[in-house]
This record gives C-alpha cells, sequence and structure tokens, in this order.
C-alpha cells in the first residue's frame, strides 16, 4: 500500500447529494480495493497511476472555523473513501474531524464497510440523529473476499447491531446488487433486527471496472454470463424490475414498508425498517463525481 500525506484547504465540501448538504473524505483513495468501486474515477483528477485499491492520501487540514456554522447541517462522511479503512486506524483524521464538530449540532451520515467505527461509538453518540450505513451485499464471505479487502461480513453485522442497540439510527446497504449472486432476501433477514433502513442499489458497471467485474464474472460464475450480457451489453432492465417485484411482495410478507428512491429517514426509531429500492437512482454517484473537490 502507498501512503501519501496531503495537505488540503478545507475538508468539509459543499454538496449536490440528495441526502445531505456537505460531504467529508478525510482519504484519498481506499484500501478496501472494491472491485465494483465507482470512485476509481478520483484517478482523474489526482494524478495517482497506481491501481486504484493500491495507495491512499491522508488529508490534513487547518481546524474547522466556527464549527457551528453546521449546526443543523448534514455532513456525509465518506462520500468517495470509506473514512474507517485501515489507514484510520494509525491517522485518527476521521475522529480528528468529529472531535472538531462535536458539540457544533452538525448532523452526521457515515458510510463504512468496517468495524473500526466502533471505537468512536460514544463520540458519535453525541451528534444529534447520527446515521451509520454499512454495505452488505453479501452473506458469502468468499465472495465478499473476492470483491473487496473490507472486514467481514459478520464484523459488519456485529458493529450494526452494537450501534442499534445503543440508539445510533443504522442502515444496511445493500449494494451493489449482484444479479442473481446477490440474495437479497438472506441479507434482508439477517439485517432487519439491527438497522432502521435497508437501502437497495443494483450493479451498475461503466467506467475502467466493467471490464474486470465481467471478467471474474466470466471466470466464475460462467453460468451467468448470459444475464449479465443481457444487461450490461444490451441494457435490458428486466431482471431488475422482477427483482423490485418480488422484493416488494417480499417485504409484505415481513411486515416491513417498502419505497422506491425515498430516503426514508423520517422514521421513529423503534419502527420496523423501512426498505428502500435506489435500483432507477444514479443521482449520488453522479453528484459525488461532479461536486466533490475536497482532494
Amino acid at each position: 500500500m502507498i501512503v501519501g500525506e496531503k495537505q488540503v484547504k478545507s475538508i468539509i465540501v459543499k454538496s449536490d447529494l440528495p441526502a445531505c448538504e456537505f460531504s467529508v473524505n478525510p482519504y484519498v483513495g481506499c484500501e478496501h480495493a472494491c472491485k465494483y468501486c465507482y470512485a476509481c474515477f478520483m484517478k482523474r483528477f489526482t494524478g495517482h497511476d497506481e491501481t486504484w485499491g493500491d495507495f491512499v492520501d491522508v488529508k490534513f487540514w487547518e481546524p474547522v472555523k466556527n464549527p457551528q456554522k453546521y449546526c443543523g447541517k448534514e455532513l456525509f462522511i465518506g462520500s468517495v473513501t470509506d473514512p474507517y479503512q485501515p489507514a484510520e486506524e494509525k491517522y485518527g483524521r476521521t475522529r480528528a474531524l468529529l472531535e472538531e464538530l462535536r458539540g457544533s449540532g452538525a448532523k452526521i451520515s457515515i458510510a463504512t464497510k468496517s468495524d473500526l467505527i466502533l471505537r468512536d461509538l460514544e463520540l458519535i453518540k453525541t451528534f444529534p440523529n447520527a446515521r451509520v450505513s454499512w454495505s452488505v451485499n453479501t452473506l458469502d464471505e468468499n465472495f465478499k473476499n473476492d470483491m473487496d479487502n473490507g472486514v467481514s461480513i459478520e464484523r459488519r453485522l456485529r458493529a450494526m447491531k452494537i450501534f442499534h442497540d445503543a440508539g445510533v439510527r443504522t442502515t444496511c446497504f445493500i449494494s451493489p446488487i449482484f444479479p442473481a449472486i446477490t440474495d437479497v432476501r438472506a441479507v434482508i433477514e439477517k439485517a432487519k433486527e439491527r438497522c432502521n433502513l435497508i437501502w437497495l442499489e443494483n450493479l451498475n458497471l461503466r467506467g475502467t471496472f466493467k471490464p474486470s467485474v465481467m471478467k471474474y464474472i466470466s471466470n466464475n460464475y460462467p453460468e451467468f454470463m448470459p444475464l449479465y450480457r443481457s444487461i450490461y451489453v444490451c441494457g435490458d432492465n428486466t431482471f431488475w424490475e422482477m427483482l423490485d417485484s418480488d422484493l416488494r411482495g417480499f417485504a409484505k410478507e415481513q411486515g416491513l414498508e417498502y419505497k422506491v428512491n425515498d430516503d426514508g429517514f423520517n422514521r421513529p426509531f423503534d419502527a420496523p425498517p423501512v426498505i428502500v429500492n435506489f435500483f432507477y437512482h444514479s443521482k449520488i454517484k453522479k453528484s459525488a463525481q461532479k461536486n466533490d473537490k475536497s482532494f
């Protein structure tokens, strides 16, 4: 892993993401090296020649001036990097930011694949209506290991439960859903008692990682290649429409509410989790690419 240090003018950047007003990324690059990571577009701006997942730049900034100006504002921590990737254990840049914002009244939403975030549970609890999401797109640890270098699914689910039991709003982000591989029903059943929200997002193949993912499917799941070609070469959405219909019925069986393109945030903490379908929603990724200039 190639680790560098980078001085930035500001760590908090105005954002057009639908779920927040500001985005925060304490690192450039990510050690989790997810094979499907859309954030690899960052290399166009950072000048890195290394393979995505082989480098991480640690950001340093001047202390946040007047943190109270973010009172009531939503800050999304981790829009194009994992703020709790392994480098965080050594450098503590995410924790440093949280300490700077403590008591400011800022609202925070954190996305991660890690259980290192347990270190900061008590600090995160000091923020009003804090939300933490974990990406869980399989219960198969072998497939997980093929796709990313993050901690095990078991550890993610355990961290989710600990946060949820501590009164922090949690989200199970079933993303990206790999057609015919991700058992969405099984993940929902596993997560539904330990989260407030279940977000669904389909696998979108674009840019430099499309050939590598298609090659992986061809080598490891050749029986699914006709399906993947129909979706990712021919643009056929039939699979997603059928899965949408199936999950609507499944949600009803489970007594869970099912929505499309609705963040689901405005729910009582003790209500059953709501399932939100983002199959037809690409705004988050487009906005992240256009507006996240904190590198």
